[in-house]
C-alpha cells in the first residue's frame, strides 16, 4: 500500500482491521523518522560527553532554550499539517498547495527572526538558567553557531509537516536517515579532528548539526516540488492575507502551548540547575535515553493527526474518532513495553554516557520513574495529536499551562528542592503531570468534546474544508 496520499483520496477503512494497517502505513515511517531523529540527539550527547560534564550541560541548557524556537516552528507546521490535510481530504488540492507554500514563507520569516535573537540575546537568555561561569561560556558558542541559522531549524519542521500533511511520512523519513548518517559522521570527525581537520571540541557539535540541517531543508525542498499535489507554483510565494490567518488562528494555539511548556522547562530546569552540575548532566543523558520511548507516541501521534484531519475535511466525524482511538489503543499498548525496558535497563544505558557512579545511579533512577509513566505519555502524545488533527489546538493548550505551571512545576519545586527527593523529585513530578493530562483528554475525548467544527465567516466559508460539496466545488473553481 502506498503511504503518499493524493489529493484526489480520502481514506476510508470498513474494519479496524483495515484502519489498523492504514495508520501502520502512515506511522511506521514517522516512527523511523523519530527513532533516527532521536539517534541524532543521542549520538551528539554520546560524542559531547567525552569532552566532559561541563560541554553536556551546555548542550542540555542550550537545547532547552532552543526549544522555544522549536515551540514556533512546529506550531507553523501544526497549522500546515493540518489545514493540508483537511484541504486535501475535502478534494481540495490547489487550496493545500497554496497553504503549503505560505507556510514556507512563515517558516523563513521566523528563522530569520529567531538567528537575530539568538545574534544579540545568547548571553542573557542563557544567564536566565542560572548556569556556571564555564558552562555559560561553552554554551554561549554553541547557542550562536546553532542558534543563528534558525532558519535551517524551522523549514527541517515545516517541510516535513507539510509531506506529512499530504499522507507522504515516507519522504520525511528518508531526509532523517540521510541528515543523521552526515550528522554523525561529521560529530566525530569535527569534534575529535581527523587527518588535516583540527579537534574542534563543541564547536565541532555544533558545526555538524547545523550542516545536517541545511542538507535535510534542501532534500525536503526536493521532495516537496516533485510532488503532483504539492509542487511549487510562483504566484503562490506571494504573501497572502487569508491563509497567514489560517495558519496562525490554528497555529497560535499550538504555539501557545509549546511555549508555555518550554517556559515552565526553564524554570523547573533552573531547580535541576540548582541541585548541581551532576545532577543536571545526569537529567540530560537521561533525557536522551527516554526520548527513544517517545518514537512510537509521536509516531502514531503523527499518523492521528493526518487520519483525522482527513476524515474531518471529508465530514466524516465518526470515522475520525475510530481512528484516533484506535492510535491511542496501539501506543498505550506498545509504549508499556518500552516503559518496562525503561525500568530494567535505565542504569545499563547510563553506563554508556560516563564513569561517574553518581550520575549512572541518577539516571538509573529517573528511568525507573519515566518507565512507570510511559502508557501515559502515549495516550498523551496520540490525542493531542487527535484534537490538533480535528482543528482543536485550544484546549491542548489550555491543558498544558495547567499541568505545567500548576502541577509540573510547583511539584518540581515541592519534591526536589523542598523534600530533597533530588533528580528522583524531578522525574516523579514530571510523570504526574504527563498522568494528569492525559487523564483529563480522555475525559474530554469520552465526552466528544475534541472536535472544532466552528464554521468559518461567510467571507471565508466557500473555501473552508467542512462546508458543502457544492461550496467546495466553486472553491475549487477558483483556484
Amino acid at each position: 500500500m502506498k503511504n503518499r496520499i493524493e489529493s484526489s483520496q480520502v481514506i476510508q477503512a470498513d474494519n479496524n482491521l483495515a484502519r489498523l494497517k492504514l495508520i501502520m502505513v502512515l506511522a511506521i515511517p514517522a516512527v523511523i523518522e523519530n527513532f533516527f531523529q532521536t539517534i541524532l540527539g543521542f549520538v551528539d550527547t554520546y560524542f559531547v560527553s567525552k569532552i566532559g560534564l561541563a560541554a553536556v550541560s551546555a548542550v542540555g541548557v542550550t537545547n532547552a532554550i532552543l526549544a522555544s524556537y522549536f515551540a514556533l516552528f512546529m506550531a507553523i507546521g501544526v497549522a500546515a499539517n493540518v489545514r493540508i490535510a483537511n484541504f486535501l481530504g475535502a478534494k481540495l488540492p490547489e487550496k493545500a498547495r497554496h497553504i503549503s507554500q505560505q507556510s514556507i514563507v512563515l517558516a523563513i520569516l521566523f528563522g530569520l527572526l529567531t538567528g537575530a535573537v539568538t545574534l544579540f540575546l545568547a548571553e542573557p537568555l542563557l544567564k536566565l538558567m542560572g548556569i556556571e561561569s564555564d558552562v555559560l561560556e561553552l554554551g554561549a558558542l554553541y547557542f550562536r553557531i546553532v542558534g543563528i541559522p534558525s532558519i535551517f531549524m524551522s523549514l527541517m519542521f515545516v517541510l516535513s509537516a507539510i509531506l506529512r500533511g499530504a499522507g507522504d511520512t515516507r519522504s520525511p523519513m528518508i531526509v532523517s536517515i540521510i541528515i543523521n548518517v552526515i550528522n554523525a559522521i561529521l560529530d566525530y570527525v569535527l569534534i575529535f579532528g581527523f587527518l588535516f581537520i583540527p579537534e574542534m571540541g563543541i564547536v565541532g557539535a555544533a558545526l555538524a548539526t547545523v550542516f545536517s540541517r541545511l542538507v535535510g531543508s534542501m532534500i525536503l525542498f526536493y521532495y516537496i516540488n516533485r510532488s503532483s499535489t504539492l509542487s511549487f507554483r510562483k504566484d503562490y510565494w506571494k504573501l497572502d492575507k487569508e491563509h497567514l490567518l489560517e495558519l496562525t488562528t490554528l497555529g497560535a494555539p499550538a504555539a501557545g502551548e509549546r511555549l508555555l511548556m518550554r517556559a515552565g522547562q526553564i524554570v523547573y530546569f533552573g531547580f535541576v540547575v540548582a541541585l548541581g552540575t551532576n545532577a543536571f548532566a545526569a537529567h540530560q543523558i537521561a533525557g536522551n535515553v527516554e526520548v527513544f520511548s517517545y518514537m512510537i507516541g509521536y509516531g502514531f501521534a503523527t499518523a492521528a493527526t493526518i487520519l483525522v484531519g482527513q476524515q474531518i475535511g471529508a465530514g466524516k466525524f465518526d470515522e475520525a474518532r475510530r481512528y484516533a482511538k484506535l492510535s491511542a489503543i496501539f501506543a498505550f499498548c506498545s509504549m508499556a513495553v518500552l516503559g518496562t525496558m525503561l525500568y530494567f535497563l535505565g542504569d545499563w544505558a547510563g553506563g554508556f554516557f560516563t564513569e561517574d557512579e553518581e550520575v549512572i545511579s541518577n539516571i538509573g533512577t529517573a528511568l525507573k520513574i519515566s518507565g512507570v509513566f510511559q502508557p501515559f505519555l502515549a495516550v498523551l502524545l496520540i490525542l493531542t495529536g487527535a484534537f490538533q488533527g480535528a482543528n482543536n489546538t485550544k484546549f491542548p493548550m489550555y491543558l498544558t499551562a495547567v499541568g505545567m505551571w500548576a502541577v509540573r512545576t510547583v511539584l518540581v519545586y515541592v519534591l526536589a528542592i523542598q523534600l530533597d527527593w533530588g533528580l528522583a523529585g524531578v522525574w516523579i513530578a514530571i510523570g504526574i503531570d504527563i498522568a494528569f493530562r492525559a487523564i483529563v483528554l480522555v475525559i474530554q475525548f469520552q465526552r466528544g468534546k475534541w472536535m472544532e467544527l466552528e464554521k468559518a465567516p461567510e467571507s471565508e466559508s466557500r473555501c473552508h474544508p467542512q462546508t458543502t460539496k457544492e461550496n467546495m466545488s466553486v472553491c475549487a473553481n477558483n483556484y
